[in-house]
């Protein structure tokens, strides 16, 4: 057998250990579909960039962000099946796969941000976390993702009484539509993706967001009323697939999960910073920023409530969260 001159072994060696050093790499698929100045997106970035710092170059994530991979549901289910490792959805669309996710979305849940980072922070927060394990997705944290109020086309909304005969958009959540109807608006369920087209063309009189999103989807540039009653906090949740979490080694799982919670302080920063550059911005385009009295929302919302009571784990969870006030 024929040796092989020592400088092309050393050059073949070089090659094959640069090979397996790139195959040793793992590279996530992380879509969303909110617009990459949002401050969410911004905080999944830093994730990313931390996780490759923390493994030292063996894992990655590569961002497709403004929907590029599809709808919020359908990432969830891309999720489901493990042709997508990551995603973040609002938690109001996590409801439909593992039902607890719902009381997340409940009006007037929380008395602060304070108490609701406390919840989200603590056991009660990592105990809905792992409840989509049972349905193919494991949570890894919750962002920020501040307070939704609503937004209108043609007259402000003041009071309840206010959104009497409007069709208001909704993400596809019972909770959500449940709410919209108990104030007296007509809920209805589309696409984020699509809603710009509906408020142009009269499909919907108005919308219910965050600052943030009001400001990034442009929406104001249709909708000049903003009425900040801050119905619901839901947070969005950052999901892994069950199937690519469960073909991580332990310290691969360690990883990700520190980049991910490395991250959220630093969103919950740049949420802070948006929410006042938001607002700031729409009332500059002309939006008329409403302040109305929350009591007389709140107090609508009593029987959605009192519906939970017949579901016994449910209603003790929104106990739980209630009771967590400091």
């Amino acid at each position: 057998m024929r040796h092989l001159n020592p400088i092309i072994l050393a050059i073949l060696t070089l090659t094959l250990l640069g090979c397996s050093q790139k195959s040793e790499v793992k590279e996530l698929k992380l879509a969303h579909g909110l617009d990459i100045s949002h401050p969410v997106h911004t905080g999944m970035v830093y994730m990313a960039d931390r996780l490759e710092k923390i493994s030292d170059g063996k894992m990655k994530i590569k961002i497709y962000p403004s929907g590029q991979l599809g709808s919020e549901r359908e990432l969830l289910e891309l999720l489901q099946i493990g042709s997508l490792s990551l995603t973040k959805v609002s938690a109001a669309i996590v409801e439909n796969f593992a039902p607890k996710f719902r009381v997340l979305g409940l009006p007037y849940l929380f008395e602060s941000s304070e108490h609701m980072y406390d919840v989200l922070d603590g056991p009660i927060g990592e105990g809905l976390l792992v409840e989509g394990e049972k349905f193919r997705f494991r949570g890894l944290c919750f962002y920020d993702a501040g307070s939704r109020s609503f937004y209108t086309k043609e007259r402000p909304v003041n009071e309840p009484a206010d959104l009497e005969g409007m069709k208001i958009r909704v993400m596809k959540s019972n909770t959500a539509m449940n709410m919209v109807s108990q104030l007296g608006g007509s809920p209805t369920p589309i696409s984020f993706g699509e809603l710009y087209t509906a408020l142009q063309q009269g499909v919907v009189d108005g919308a219910e967001n965050n600052p943030p999103s009001f400001y990034s989807s442009r929406h104001y540039e249709v909708c000049k009323y903003y009425s900040l009653d801050e119905h619901t906090s839901v947070p969005d949740v950052l999901l892994v697939s069950l199937e690519w979490w469960e073909n991580m080694t332990e310290q691969e799982q360690k990883w990700l999960k520190q980049a991910a919670l490395e991250s959220v302080p630093y969103q919950r920063q740049e949420w802070a910073k948006s929410v006042k550059e938001s607002l700031d911005a729409v009332k500059k385009a002309g939006v008329e920023i409403i302040r109305p009295d929350k009591s007389k929302f709140s107090s609508e919302v009593g029987p959605i409530y009192e519906s939970y009571k017949d579901q016994a784990e449910l209603y003790e969870l929104i106990l739980r969260i209630k009771e967590q006030v400091k």
